[in-house]
């Protein structure tokens, strides 16, 4: 489905990799560190819907529920039941896995693709609502604070490893660690079989089936793998943070956020919801400055870039591929790719 990437376009991404890993040695500012690492949250959660939206087709506008979900269980688990959170991250991204399976068996028998969307969206507002009612446990919109940090450890020859608020280091390095785990997940996934199956469902449904393809398997696979990426970010972000309220992880703009880092990046790519995330995520904060307008400038540039760039600013590595070998790597997977019958 995709190209191999030219040997010049390798060697870009492993020094793109060294250059993420390697900047906290050279770069230790705290603010900075807080950027990228939220660059990298965002960038895999928009990694992970670009998967169920990009690849299978499925336009889901509910996935912050997910995020919220593995949030809340993960930081409510080990605060009131003082479990580690390195247990109860896992155990929340299953859980939001378990909440993609009971959204996507309704979704499976709708085709309309704004029904789709309403239907996930109203599951995402539902457990908003429900998060903000049940003061007594989650404290509304007051916020859940207390939650507590990752555990810290000893690594020989290295030295201690501490998360808190004033040490953004091992923060850093475990957003790192899944980031490109989402990215490397997604990645192998779409260059499968599997892969090639959700690109066929998403051009024709009624072809795919004909063709054999268990439509109801892979869209579950795809959205509670989904689910189980988001839920294990919103996790991270819960113990990270260590405040919570129900707009800040639920709310619609969130979702509004990560539809526009994969719009503008380019949807149904791979390295789009990358692109998007980090140019969003840093250019909105550099704009701080300007006050609201700076969101003024973000829809503008969501609406520049869907009229007159519609693949994304992916679309501009394509450029560079006969240079550096990008573009036969991230470009949009078409109905051609799709598994022939024998």
């Amino acid at each position: 489905m995709f190209a191999p990437l030219a040997p010049q376009g390798r060697i870009a991404v492993a020094v793109l990799v060294l250059a993420l890993l390697g900047l906290p040695l050279v770069w230790r500012d705290t603010y900075v560190l807080h950027l990228v690492i939220l660059s990298m949250v965002f960038g895999a959660f928009a990694v992970a819907w670009n998967l169920t939206t990009g690849f299978a087709g499925l336009k889901t506008f509910g996935h912050h529920a997910f995020f919220g979900i593995g949030a809340y269980f993960s930081a409510l688990v080990a605060k009131d039941f003082a479990i580690s959170p390195w247990l109860t991250a896992p155990v929340a991204g299953l859980v939001a896995a378990c909440a993609g399976l009971v959204v996507a068996l309704p979704v499976l028998r709708i085709r309309s693709v704004p029904h789709v969307a309403m239907v996930t969206l109203g599951f995402a507002e539902i457990v908003r609502v429900l998060l903000t009612v049940f003061r007594e446990t989650t404290r509304g919109e007051m916020g859940l604070w207390g939650i507590p940090a990752f555990d810290g450890f000893t690594i020989p020859g290295l030295g201690e490893v501490v998360f808190n608020a004033a040490e953004k280091v091992p923060y850093y390095y475990l957003a790192a660690l899944l980031f490109l785990g989402t990215v490397y997940g997604t990645v192998r996934l779409v260059k499968s079989p599997i892969g090639l199956a959700l690109v066929a469902i998403r051009d024709s449904q009624d072809a795919a089936e004909s063709l054999g393809i268990n439509l109801t398997r892979y869209k579950l696979l795809a959205f509670s793998a989904s689910a189980f990426a988001v839920g294990l970010l919103g996790a991270f972000y819960a113990h990270y943070i260590l405040l919570l309220t129900p707009s800040s992880v639920l709310g619609l703009d969130l979702m509004i956020l990560i539809i526009g880092m994969t719009l503008i990046g380019g949807v149904g790519t791979l390295a789009g919801p990358i692109i998007g995330a980090f140019v969003m995520t840093i250019g909105v904060e550099a704009m701080r400055g300007i006050g609201e307008y700076r969101m003024l400038i973000y829809g503008a540039l969501i609406v520049v870039v869907v009229m007159f760039m519609p693949r994304g600013l992916v679309a501009l590595l394509d450029r560079l591929g006969p240079r550096f070998g990008f573009g036969r790597g991230v470009r949009l997977a078409t109905s051609d790719d799709a598994p022939r019958p024998g």
